[in-house]
């Protein structure tokens, strides 16, 4: 971060401020996103609850449980991945990554995730610090496309979605034909992906150790499975009465095409409803549009307010050092 030529305490008094404005923006996000969704009114939201007797301890105390696991995972991704630059505690890759995480709320498709944990590290670290982000990010996104892809095809062999093969076949091909386009568009033009050129692409990915990307990688299988469990554990609160394995076919869809569906991050609650409610409907259990928000609604909360919340702590505590402005 740079301030020019100004003096130490007055950059050290910019930078309160800029952490207080994080910190605010994020709880006015997560405030604006409960309380204004047209499609969830809040306080029909907490009546659904007391009224599945959501907030009991038992329930509530698992709920967070199979969180907390989530975000061990995530936190262990992100400690293993550092290693490669250098070696951190765990306490050190949890601060990053909630840290990290408030930061990004309100920035577009959570962008701001990777400015804030390379602002950790000096200034000839953060490019690979980015760069190791991107493959989390990647492992995270891959495990979704193959597990998505499992489910999707589940669906089609058991309840028949009626895809013209013919038709698939054609949307593939002119897929293929537009990725590989694009692939060669960026080896010629030498076109860069979030600030680096394919070249140095290729050659930080062949140089990391496959170690840590296959730990990368199991890391974020353990992760699709709790929060994957955790969404089935909060339909069956709210009454749907549906399989683990049929469930596991419809959860796993609904996270593959949401995550294909260009959309705004605020709007990602409303695209995975709408995708959840048409793939319940296909399967025969009567889900409706409401019960389905809130399942996902309450997924946010546990995996994305709660930690922010906890990240907050760290944004404010972050000391700017003099070597590092």
């Amino acid at each position: 971060m740079n301030f020019g030529g100004l003096p130490y305490k007055t950059k050290q008094f910019f930078f309160v401020l800029i952490k207080l404005s994080i910190v605010v923006g994020a709880f006015y996000f997560i405030y604006y996103k409960l309380t204004t969704n047209e499609n969830l009114n809040f306080e029909d939201f907490i009546q659904n609850l007391n009224e599945n007797r959501f907030f009991s301890i038992k329930t509530i105390s698992f709920l967070v449980f199979l969180s907390i696991f989530n975000w061990f995972f995530e936190i262990l991704k992100w400690k293993t991945l550092v290693k490669y630059i250098k070696l951190i505690s765990f306490k050190n890759a949890l601060e990053q990554s909630l840290a990290s995480l408030t930061a990004s709320l309100i920035t577009p498709n959570r962008i701001g995730e990777y400015g804030a944990k390379a602002i950790y590290y000096d200034k000839a670290s953060r490019k690979k610090i980015m760069l190791l982000n991107l493959v989390g990010n990647m492992t995270q996104m891959t495990v979704t496309v193959l597990f998505g892809c499992i489910g999707l095809f589940a669906m089609q062999t058991i309840y028949d979605l009626n895809i013209s093969y013919f038709k698939f076949l054609n949307i593939v091909i002119i897929g293929c034909i537009v990725l590989g386009l694009v692939v060669l568009g960026l080896y010629r033009n030498r076109l860069k992906i979030k600030g680096f050129s394919v070249e140095k692409l290729k050659s930080f990915f062949k140089n990391l150790p496959l170690k840590i990307q296959f730990l990368a990688f199991a890391f974020s299988i353990a992760r699709y499975l709790i929060f994957s469990f955790q969404f089935y554990v909060i339909l069956t609160i709210f009454g749907v009465s549906l399989g683990y394995i049929d469930a596991m076919i419809v959860i796993t869809s609904i996270y593959l095409l949401a995550s294909v569906i260009p959309s705004i991050f605020i709007f990602d609650v409303v695209i995975k409803g709408s995708v959840a409610v048409y793939l319940f409907s296909i399967v025969g259990v009567g889900v409706n549009e409401f019960t389905i928000l809130s399942c996902i609604s309450i997924m946010w909360i546990l995996n994305f307010v709660l930690p922010s919340m906890i990240g907050s702590y760290y944004v404010l505590n972050f000391k700017l050092q003099k070597t590092n402005t």
